[in-house]
């Protein structure tokens, strides 16, 4: 096959169940029609993973991959990689994305992705030294922590130089929303800690010593250069995000009135004052911290200097954390919320869903639909941070009434009955995260039509909520909601952080998008061409979840978000209507060409974006 760019050219498949390791030639059609990252994931997710099949069985596959652009200099960029299977949390397509240096030591040992398939009879993990691969034991790493668990490797192999990701108690026994840990970071989302720990994989550790090599490696220094001295100008990537991180959100979220707050039945908190950027940096900040090759820096490392909690310490918590384990459970002691931050990452939880379970059931006691029976003893009131950090424990434990918790909130509201199903705050199963719905129309619509559910990562809420785009306006947003769309598939292939989408495009795919491309993958394509690759890509992650049996019906939001106007602060008297909302449906697929009875991609759209084998799987 011709070099492409800077691609290692190369896939690694190990079948966990026979042992046999073998590797795969990148095609030039996959490069083309998919780029990397997110398209090489999804592809090979709905090619390989049979309809119906269940998440946690055999079936279903763990795709690993980076895109051109790891492994190079390329600033905030050059390092992330991305994590693809059918998720337990809501049996829908799974995209979760990570930082750290996991991504640039893959495509150091000479890979652009890894499929993991079948089940090993025994705990174990993988073993990545470049072209030598090894199914190893891992007797003596199962039951550890995520960050035992790395130490643990480590010292097996006697070698420092790797990078790990693993998962923790909650994805050994199979919490849905759980997650995998690399290093300190977390591809959070969907519950992929289960998948692993349902194939008994603990680890899949990485060592590379390969170069990245590419024919135009002077022209990709320079465009780096380049975009660092812009990140640098820059007051978020510059100055905001350096200094307080991501915590600084907290703040201008509840100036705005849309922090979720007591399970989203507020959207302005009065203890905010307590978890911003500004407090942690006075009050518990040790250093900075920055993935490989980054140069903004944005991860804290905090600790608790005094009260109860004294002593914790973690690298973060990021904004999403503050809302979910913070305003969200009416929690303002900073000190449980970096506890529990550091108690998310060893145990391997999602934070986000982690908490929204919780303030849910936070929400069902203070409502009488739980009981202290329910809750084993505990007084389940909002603002007890003692039951917040219990209640993980237990969720990952799969221990008394932290086994429902941990199931998400969509069952949860099931199996509680009773209307407990109105409180349930998620988007197709995926719990939401901490931007507003009823605020913000971009990411009402941007939550209702992503292919992962409530994700914040598919729709954005940053050009509204900074006022380069009107947030009063709904008409057009669903117009808009799909540029963003696009800009957000085709960042995924890239894998580029979303710090950096005020820097590259924070709307639509921009120019610089295309030119970062066709510097990091030897080809030339314009932008239209590139909306074309995005529209492919987001058109079969829909058609995987339409073989799952969504439709239109499903692109929806939280009863609450939809029926009950925020009821104080700034933003009072906002909501989305689900009038307002069908005419935004109605416009993402009129411009995605969309049928808008259904939510299915047309048979003339599907032609167009070149996946007419993927008519006979949806169009029965």
């Amino acid at each position: 096959m011709k070099k492409y760019g800077t691609y290692a050219g190369k896939i690694l498949r190990v079948n966990l169940s026979n042992g046999l390791i073998t590797h795969e030639a990148l095609s030039e059609e996959l490069i083309k029609d998919y780029i990397g990252g997110n398209g090489f994931g999804t592809k090979f997710l709905f090619d390989e993973v049979p309809a119906k099949a269940d998440p946690l069985g055999v079936l279903n596959k763990i795709f690993l991959f980076v895109g051109p652009a790891q492994g190079t200099s390329l600033p905030a960029i050059g390092s992330r990689a991305a994590l693809f299977t059918k998720s337990p949390l809501n049996n829908r397509y799974l995209g979760t994305y990570f930082g750290g240096n996991f991504g640039s030591k893959l495509k150091y040992a000479g890979y652009d992705g890894i499929i993991i398939e079948g089940k090993s009879s025994k705990p174990v993990y993988v073993y990545i030294d470049n072209d030598n691969v090894e199914i190893k034991d891992a007797g003596q790493i199962w039951g550890l922590n995520t960050f035992e668990a790395q130490l643990k490797i480590q010292e097996l192999l006697n070698e420092q130089d790797v990078s790990t990701v693993t998962i923790g108690k909650a994805g050994e026994n199979q919490v849905k929303v759980s997650c995998t840990i690399a290093g300190v970071h977390a591809a959070g989302r969907g519950g992929s800690g289960a998948v692993f720990g349902s194939k008994n994989l603990k680890a899949i550790t990485v060592k590379g010593s390969k170069d990245v090599t590419a024919d135009n490696v002077e022209e990709i220094e320079k465009y780096s250069n380049e975009l660092l001295e812009r990140m640098k100008a820059n007051p978020g990537t510059g100055k905001a995000l350096p200094t307080y991180g991501t915590a600084a959100v907290v703040t201008v979220n509840n100036q705005l009135g849309m922090l979720g707050s007591y399970n989203w039945q507020e959207e302005v908190f009065e203890g905010a004052g307590n978890i911003t950027g500004t407090y942690l940096r006075e009050n518990n900040f040790i250093k900075s911290d920055a993935c490989y090759g980054c140069p903004i820096a944005c991860a804290k490392v905090n600790i608790v200097r005094e009260g109860k909690y004294e002593g914790a310490m973690n690298v973060g918590p990021e904004y999403e954390t503050l809302f979910s384990l913070g305003s969200n459970c009416g929690i303002d002691n900073v000190g449980a919320i970096i506890k529990g931050d550091r108690l998310c990452d060893e145990l391997g939880l999602d934070t986000i869903s982690s908490g929204a379970v919780i303030s849910m059931a936070m929400e069902c006691y203070e409502k009488g639909l739980l009981t202290l029976e329910d809750t084993d003893g505990i007084d389940l009131k909002f603002g007890n941070d003692e039951a917040m950090l219990s209640l993980l424990e237990d969720i990952a434990e799969k221990r008394g009434l932290g086994a429902l918790l941990g199931q998400g909130t969509k069952r949860m509201g099931e199996i509680i009955g009773k209307g407990a199903e109105d409180y349930a705050i998620h988007v197709k199963g995926m719990e939401v995260p901490a931007h507003s719905a009823r605020g913000v129309p971009g990411m009402a619509i941007g939550y209702a039509t992503s292919n992962r559910g409530g994700t914040h990562q598919d729709g954005r809420p940053t050009a509204e909520r900074a006022g380069a785009v009107d947030i009063n306006k709904i008409e057009g947003k669903g117009y808009y909601t799909v540029d963003i769309q696009r800009m957000t598939t085709l960042s995924d292939c890239i894998i580029h952080c979303r710090m950096t989408e005020g820097i590259l495009g924070l709307t639509a795919i921009s120019e610089d998008h295309r030119k970062l491309l066709n510097l990091v993958t030897g080809l030339t394509r314009n932008i239209d061409e590139l909306i074309d690759v995005a529209d492919r890509i987001y058109s079969l992650q829909r058609a995987f979840n339409i073989r799952e049996g969504e439709s239109r019906v499903d692109d929806a939001l939280p009863k609450r978000f939809t029926t009950q106007p925020i009821p104080s602060g700034p933003a009072a008297g906002k909501y989305m209507s689900q009038e307002n909302l069908d005419k935004l449906l109605d416009e993402t697929y009129e411009k995605r060409g969309w049928d808008k009875k259904t939510g299915y991609p047309t048979k003339e759209t599907l032609v167009r974006l070149g996946l007419e084998y993927v008519i006979e799987e949806i169009y029965k």
